[in-house]
């Protein structure tokens, strides 16, 4: 065994510390880095040689730099992930359609409603008063603007997650992109025998936040590569290509419709944001306007049909108070009055202007169940359980879910974070090593002179 052997031992350990110690050092510059996966420095005994029957150590070998990072748990980061940002998503639609139906304050729809029967039972107490006549055709116009409030209201939210919709494609497009271009590199530079760990850490972090906006599931493929789609199969990327998805209006509903190779996949599309966007849009939504439709037309037609009945102060027979609707779909919308004089109101039951009968039969519809088998104070009331109840059960589930989502990430930092504490021991471990391995290589290095100084004397 020579002095050359041993120089070159403490040289492997000099480089392999070096090494070590800037890993340890990049994992210190990182603690903060979002997605950052803690690297461990792998040191492996160099193969030994032989001489005669004896075996002698030739140092070490910083053989690979590992990133660690627990898969199963990252996946189920992502899957969470989706679900907390559509129910957030969700959540934030209804906390902005609550205020249309707020009447806590005693402004809402149910007061109108409620002012608009009453102005009909104030007119039957003195059915020639022109001052309780003009009040009845208050009444009906201050409803009918809540109502066509509330209905517009309404549709705004709808536009608003239908725009939404086209604004979280364009992501998805956006970071598809990015993730087929990072599967390249890390199947080139797996291929050629390295660990990308920077370029992994940076292709999770983009799948995370694509977990955000649209559900996806995970397959591994060759050489680190990776493929997604979304939850129904739709491809969203596959090595180091990339699917846009696009959108196209359809012609039935007025919204945009998510299609990905020409096929229509909104239906599909449950989780992340545009999850959440989609389901204010094609369901919450459409089902608060349609009862607020349903009230809307039942109203009408009822107090019309009552009003047909009777005879106006003039004593002719009664006409339409409000305008008829043209159709259920856009009743709340379409909602007004369309009596303007208030002699044309029909308070009489016989023709004689003294009779109120008439205005209070009309008063009476609000106890009566002319609005789908309900009173129309009972059924708007239904339509702000409906809106409180969906705004609180998701909000609960919200809380829960960020509750779960805070866990695992928890549990991914405690595997993948790095800890200040422990680097700070690995750095006195390399450093001592380090200083070591330098000793040896000085001692060598003088036991060289010493033989060339002997060399040369004798």
């Amino acid at each position: 065994m020579s002095l050359t052997s041993g120089l070159y031992a403490a040289l492997s350990a000099l480089q392999a510390d070096q090494g070590a110690l800037a890993v340890v050092s990049n994992n210190i510059s990182n603690v903060n880095t979002p997605g950052y996966s803690r690297e461990i420095a792998n040191l492996d005994e160099a193969p030994p040689v032989s001489y005669d029957n004896l075996q002698f150590g030739t140092g070490t070998n910083l053989s690979s730099i590992q990133g660690v990072r627990d898969n199963v748990l990252l996946l189920r980061l992502n899957q969470e992930t989706q679900t907390q940002s559509q129910l957030n998503t969700f959540v934030n639609g209804l906390n902005q359609i609550q205020p249309l139906f707020n009447d806590s304050n005693g402004g809402g729809l149910e007061s109108y409603l409620s002012q608009f029967f009453n102005s009909f039972l104030q007119l039957s107490s003195d059915p020639t008063n022109a001052g309780y006549r003009q009040g009845v055709i208050e009444a009906g116009q201050n409803l009918a603007s809540a109502v066509n409030q509330a209905a517009n209201g309404l549709l705004t939210q709808q536009q608003d997650a239908d725009q939404s919709v086209t604004q979280a494609v364009a992501q998805v497009n956006s970071l598809t992109g990015q993730i087929a271009s990072l599967n390249q590199q890390i199947s080139s530079l797996q291929g050629g025998g390295q660990t990308p760990n920077t370029l992994i850490d940076q292709r999770n972090e983009l799948i995370n936040q694509l977990s955000q906006i649209i559900d996806v599931r995970t397959i591994s493929a060759d050489q680190g590569s990776l493929t997604l789609t979304t939850a129904g199969g739709a491809a969203l990327v596959v090595g180091n290509q990339s699917f846009q998805l696009t959108t196209q209006i359809n012609l039935a509903t007025g919204f945009q419709d998510v299609n990905s190779q020409g096929a229509d996949i909104t239906s599909t599309i449950q989780s992340g944001s545009l999850g959440g966007d989609l389901q204010l849009r094609d369901q919450e939504i459409p089902s608060i306007l349609n009862n607020l439709n349903t009230l809307a037309y039942d109203v009408a037609n009822s107090v019309n049909s009552q009003s047909a009945v009777g005879y106006d102060l003039n004593g002719n027979p009664g006409g339409n108070f409000f305008t008829p609707p043209a159709s259920l779909s856009t009743a709340a919308l379409d909602l007004s009055v369309s009596v303007s004089d208030p002699n044309l109101i029909a308070a009489s039951s016989d023709g004689t202007p003294g009779n109120s009968d008439n205005a209070t039969a009309l008063a009476n519809l609000a106890d009566q169940t002319v609005v789908n088998g309900e009173t129309p104070v009972n059924f708007y009331s239904a339509i702000v359980s409906q809106v409180g109840n969906d705004t609180s059960n998701a909000s609960s589930a919200l809380t829960s879910q960020n509750l779960l989502v805070q866990q695992i990430q928890d549990q991914v930092g405690s595997v993948s974070g790095v800890s200040l504490d422990e680097e700070g021991a690995n750095l006195i471990q390399y450093q001592n090593a380090y200083d070591a391995a330098a000793r040896v290589a000085s001692v060598v290095a003088s036991l060289f002179q010493v033989a060339i100084n002997v060399g040369s004397t004798s």
